[in-house]
């Protein structure tokens, strides 16, 4: 797409900051194609990955039994919420030396994730533009999106590992017969006749509900964080407006300061919402696998 196309400037300026820095090139696929790699999602969450690895483990080489720094006294914090949480929902004290540090790291890396959508609009086109490497359509990072959690792939990939998960500590507690059994005869239990005829049924249900959990529990994080970053675009569309020292330059300039700082100061609550929220479902998910129904 060209600036110089129908499509409006505003409309343009939109569908350029959507567009993936991907194998595809400046093309912009709307099938579902797996070939396809969005090499901009993979270096931010990988990059925030590594930042939240460096940051717990630079608290616990701090730890000593001495008075606590104040990054210890933090990841602290952070271990005994995530470790409460764990223990009144996950019943299986091994399960809960995996989870419960599993569960802590998916916090800390979705924070540092969705805090990205913080980042100015278009200070990274800003600063390919001064380096001459996204200044014109064809340009290597011409097109670039800086939040992986409003890229589809990041949540539900996340998603799918919380599902083998599931599947791993079902069939780990319940052994695999007891798992591939359950899946025939829950939730609609019968004995005799009527168990082989709601064998269909009780497997199909059971596939829906594991379907269910993995697309709302990505879909949830990606909508939360898609809006979000749409908002901080058409706020930065008022700040484009200016033409000059008059008044609907002024009010459009003023509106844009006042709107961003107020959006981006609830988007915190946002972004530490919605890493709890999948932190939390996480936790739930696996504990119920080692329920029966």
């Amino acid at each position: 797409m060209s600036a110089n196309s129908d499509v409006s400037p505003q409309s343009y300026y939109i569908q350029h900051h959507l567009v993936h820095n991907n194998s595809i090139g400046q093309k912009q696929s709307v099938i579902v194609d797996f070939s396809v790699v969005n090499f901009d999602s993979l270096f931010w969450s990988a990059l925030m990955g590594f930042i939240a690895v460096y940051f717990m483990w630079r608290a616990a080489r701090t730890a000593s039994s001495g008075v606590p720094s104040r990054l210890l006294c933090f990841v602290e914090m952070m271990v005994d919420m995530v470790d409460q949480q764990a223990r009144s929902i996950v019943p299986s004290e091994v399960t809960r030396r995996f989870v419960s540090p599993l569960a802590l790291t998916v916090f800390v890396w979705i924070v540092l994730m969705n805090a990205l959508d913080l980042v100015p609009v278009d200070l990274l086109s800003w600063v390919f533009k001064l380096t001459g490497i996204g200044a014109h359509q064809g340009d290597p990072l011409y097109n670039h999106r800086i939040l992986p959690t409003a890229d589809l792939n990041v949540p539900m990939g996340m998603a799918m590992g919380v599902l083998l998960l599931m599947f791993y500590y079902g069939i780990k507690i319940k052994k695999p017969s007891g798992f591939v059994a359950e899946l025939f005869t829950a939730p609609f239990h019968a004995h005799g006749f009527a168990a082989v005829l709601l064998a269909p049924a009780n497997f199909f249900l059971n596939l829906i509900e594991y379907a269910a959990k993995s697309v709302s529990l990505g879909m949830r994080l990606f909508g939360n964080m898609f809006a979000g970053e749409l908002i901080f675009m058409l706020v930065a569309l008022l700040g484009g407006a200016w033409t000059g020292f008059n008044g609907t330059s002024i009010a459009l300039g003023a509106a844009h300061i006042v709107a961003g700082s107020v959006w981006a100061i609830f988007h915190i609550l946002i972004v530490l919402l919605q890493a709890f929220i999948f932190m939390m479902l996480t936790l739930v998910y696996i504990g119920q696998a080692h329920e029966g129904h």
